[in-house]
C-alpha cells in the first residue's frame, strides 16, 4: 500500500509480518503450579521478591499500578490547566489551530488551517435541521453535505448508502483545492447528533487530549530511531503516536466479539468502579465503561483522517464488504491497529517486562486486553499492509458523548444552583460527593447569546454591499437580555442568560461536559430531549442572529484569513455546502421542517411577517422564496 509523507516509518508496519498468529496463549510459566514439594520454596521465594519488587517501585516514585483520575483537565472538579495546546504556550489569544502556510484564491496568506465541518446526508428531514440548526448558532463551520441528493439503489440492506458514505467522505478530503493536509476536520452522523458548545471548547479540549494520550503511549510501547545512524538523520520519536479520536461506545456491535475490534482494544480509562461494583459486570451494558470505537464522531488532521478511509475504502470496495457497514469497517480497523500494537510489545518484551506484565495481569492491573484470559480471533496478517492509523477513543466523553445505554449517564444541570446540584448527588450515591463545578474552559466562554445581533433598523439592505443584515424584528429576534435597542444592551447584559444559568446536558459519571451529543442509543431522546438543550427555546431568534453578518468583501478576506469565527475559506452563513461544490441556504435544506426544529409555532422560515426577500452574496435567497 503506498504511503505518504504522513505515514509511519515502513520498518514499523514490516514488524506486524513477522508476528505470530496467536490463537490461545500458552500459560505462563508462573501460573503452572508446582507439583512437588522442591517447587515451593521456588514459589515462595518468588513471592518475596515480587513483594520486595513492589515496595522497590513504590519507594522510587515510579507506580505500577495504573491509575486514573475522574477528574480530568476538563472535567467539573477542578479548572482546566492555563495552556491548552502547544499553540496557546505563550499567548493564550493565539489562534485555536497551528498556523501552516497556504493561499487562498484571493491572494492573501492564511494564517491558520481551515476547520471543516462534514456531514454525510443524503437527503434533509428533521433530524438533519436540528444538527445543523445546533452547528449554526455557536458558530461552528459551514458543515459540507456529503451526497445530498443522491440516490441509491444498490444491494443489502441500506442499497449501497453505507460504502457510499466512506466514499463519498474520502473523495472529498482528496479535494486539495478545498481541504489542506494540515486542516482539521470533524466528521459527523447527519441524523443524531447535536451541538451544546462553541468549537474553541472542542478544539483546545481535542489538543489536551492529542498531548495526554501521546504521553501514554510514549511511556507504554517506547521510542524507535528514524533515520540512518552516523550519518546525520537518525533521530529518537515515539513508536505509535494519536492524532486521531473517535467516540467511545459501551458496546462492541455489529463485530463479532472475539474480533480484535472488540477482544484487543485497549480499557477504558475511567476508573474501574465508576459505576459502583457491577461495573463492566452488565450484561445489558448499561454499566460499562466504554471502550469500543464509535465511528458517528471523528476529529483529527485531514491528512490523517484521509489514510483511515482509503483503507476503509479499500475494506468494502476491494474486499466487496461494502454491506457491512461504516461502524464495523472502522471497528476493525481500530481493532487490527491495536491488536499489532499489542502484540508486537509482547514479542519484544525482555524477561523483566514479560514478569511485569504477568504480575500487572496476576493483580487485576494489566493495561493488555491480550492478557485477559479470552480467545481472540486470528487475525491474518499481510505483507506491507499498514495497520497503525494513530487512532485513539474518548473514554470520558470530553468531546463526543455517545449515547448507546448512556441516557442514565447524564443530566441537564444549571449549575448556580447548589440544591439541584446537592439533588443530582443525593440520587447517585455511587457517584461518593462528587462536586460538581462549571469548568474554567466554559466559563472563559463568552456568554451564550453574545454573538446575537440585534439587528441595525437603520441599514439600507437594497444599497449596501459590504454588509447583509435581516432587517430587525421585534416578533421573531427577541432574546433574553437584549432589548432590541443597541444602545439598551449594556444595561440589559446583567438579564442575559450565563454558562451558569443554561441547562447543560453532563455525564455525571465521566465528570464531563461534552460539546456534542450523539444520539445514537434510544432514538425517543430525539423528539424529548431536543427541548432540553439551551438554545432550543430561542433557536429561530439565534438563527437569524447567526445569519446577520458581513456576506462581502469583508467576509472573504476574514474567511481566507481563519480565525475563530471564519472557519471555513469558502465563507457562509446559515447554509451548508455539498461536496458538488453547491452553497444551500438554510430554507432550502430545512423549508418544512420549522415546527419540528423550532416548535415555537411561528410558521414558515422566512414567512413569518409576511413575504420577504433577502438574497446573499453568493446570490442565494436566505430568506423568502426564490422565484422571480
Amino acid at each position: 500500500m503506498d504511503m505518504d509523507q504522513t505515514s509511519r516509518p515502513l520498518h514499523l508496519y514490516n514488524e506486524f509480518d513477522t508476528i505470530a498468529e496467536p490463537g490461545r496463549r500458552p500459560q505462563s510459566m508462573f501460573m503452572r503450579r508446582g507439583k512437588t514439594r522442591r517447587s515451593k520454596p521456588a514459589v515462595i521465594l518468588s513471592i518475596m521478591c515480587v513483594l520486595l519488587m513492589v515496595w522497590g517501585w513504590k519507594s522510587s516514585g515510579i507506580s505500577i499500578i495504573p491509575t486514573t483520575s475522574r477528574f480530568t483537565s476538563t472535567s467539573l472538579a477542578h479548572a482546566p490547566e492555563t495552556v491548552f495546546s502547544p499553540e496557546l504556550a505563550d499567548n493564550t489569544e493565539a489562534p485555536l489551530l497551528a498556523p501552516p502556510v497556504n493561499t487562498t484564491v484571493a491572494g492573501l496568506k492564511k494564517t491558520n488551517p481551515a476547520f471543516h465541518l462534514i456531514i454525510p446526508a443524503s437527503e434533509s428531514n428533521p433530524e438533519l435541521c436540528k444538527t445543523l440548526l445546533s452547528s449554526f448558532i455557536l458558530s461552528y463551520p459551514s458543515a459540507t453535505l456529503i451526497n445530498y441528493g443522491q440516490v441509491f439503489d444498490g444491494a443489502g440492506w441500506d442499497k449501497g448508502t453505507h460504502a457510499g458514505k466512506i466514499r463519498g467522505v474520502y473523495d472529498f478530503l482528496n479535494n486539495k483545492k478545498e481541504v489542506k493536509d494540515d486542516d482539521l476536520v470533524l466528521i459527523i452522523d447527519g441524523y443524531d447528533v447535536w451541538f451544546q458548545l462553541p468549537p474553541e471548547v472542542m478544539i483546545r479540549r481535542y489538543h489536551a487530549m492529542v498531548l495526554e494520550a501521546n504521553e501514554h503511549l510514549r511511556r507504554r510501547y517506547g521510542m524507535v530511531t528514524e533515520g540512518k545512524p552516523g550519518d546525520g538523520t537518525a533521530e529518537r520519536v515515539q513508536k505509535y503516536t494519536q492524532s486521531v479520536i473517535f467516540g467511545a461506545d459501551k458496546l462492541c456491535w455489529p463485530n463479532p466479539v472475539e474480533d480484535p475490534a472488540c477482544a484487543a482494544v485497549p480499557y477504558s480509562i475511567l476508573p474501574k468502579d465508576v459505576y459502583g461494583p457491577l461495573t463492566d459486570k452488565d450484561p445489558n451494558a448499561f454499566h460499562n465503561r466504554p471502550r469500543y470505537l464509535n465511528s458517528g464522531t471523528v476529529i483529527g488532521p485531514v491528512a490523517d483522517v484521509r489514510e483511515i478511509y482509503k483503507y476503509a475504502v479499500h475494506k468494502v470496495e476491494q474486499k466487496g464488504r461494502g454491506k457491512i457497514g461504516d461502524q464495523f469497517v472502522f471497528a476493525e480497523i481500530f481493532g487490527e491497529q491495536e491488536f499489532q500494537r499489542e502484540t508486537i510489545r509482547r514479542s519484544s518484551q525482555s524477561t523483566g517486562g514479560r514478569f511485569y506484565d504477568w504480575l500487572s495481569n496476576t493483580l487485576g492491573t494489566s493495561e493488555s486486553p491480550l492478557s485477559a484470559n479470552i480467545t481472540i480471533n486470528n487475525m491474518t496478517t499481510v505483507a506491507g499492509q499498514r495497520y497503525e492509523y494513530n487512532i485513539g477513543l474518548d473514554y470520558e466523553s470530553r468531546l463526543f458523548q455517545t449515547m448507546t445505554h448512556s441516557a442514565a449517564d447524564l443530566e441537564f444541570i444549571v449549575y448556580n444552583s447548589s440544591a439541584y446540584l446537592s439533588s443530582i448527588q443525593a440520587a447517585h450515591p455511587s457517584l461518593h460527593g462528587l462536586p460538581f463545578f462549571l469548568p474554567t474552559d466554559i466559563q472563559r466562554l463568552k456568554p451564550p447569546f453574545s454573538f446575537a445581533s440585534p439587528g441595525d433598523r437603520t441599514i439600507n439592505l437594497q444599497e449596501s454591499k459590504s454588509f447583509l443584515l435581516l432587517p430587525h424584528s421585534p416578533y421573531l429576534d427577541q432574546l433574553p437580555g437584549q432589548s432590541g435597542d443597541a444602545d439598551d444592551l449594556d444595561s440589559a447584559e446583567d438579564e442575559a442568560p450565563t454558562w451558569r444559568t443554561t441547562p447543560l446536558a453532563t455525564n455525571i459519571y465521566a465528570a464531563s461536559i461534552p460539546p456534542l451529543l450523539h444520539i445514537n442509543g434510544d432514538k425517543s431522546l430525539l423528539e424529548t430531549w431536543w427541548p432540553k438543550l439551551w438554545h432550543h427555546p430561542y433557536s429561530r431568534a439565534l438563527l437569524r442572529a447567526f445569519i446577520r453578518s458581513t456576506q462581502g468583501k469583508t467576509a472573504a478576506e476574514a474567511a481566507a484569513k481563519g480565525g475563530q469565527t471564519w472557519w471555513d475559506s469558502r465563507g457562509g452563513r446559515g447554509g451548508v455546502w455539498t461536496n458538488r461544490g453547491e452553497w444551500l441556504a438554510w430554507g432550502e435544506v430545512c423549508k418544512g421542517y420549522e415546527e419540528d426544529v423550532f416548535n415555537d409555532g411561528k410558521g414558515v422560515w422566512g414567512k413569518e411577517e409576511g413575504d420577504t426577500k433577502v438574497v446573499n452574496s453568493f446570490g442565494k435567497v436566505i430568506i423568502g422564496d426564490d422565484e422571480e
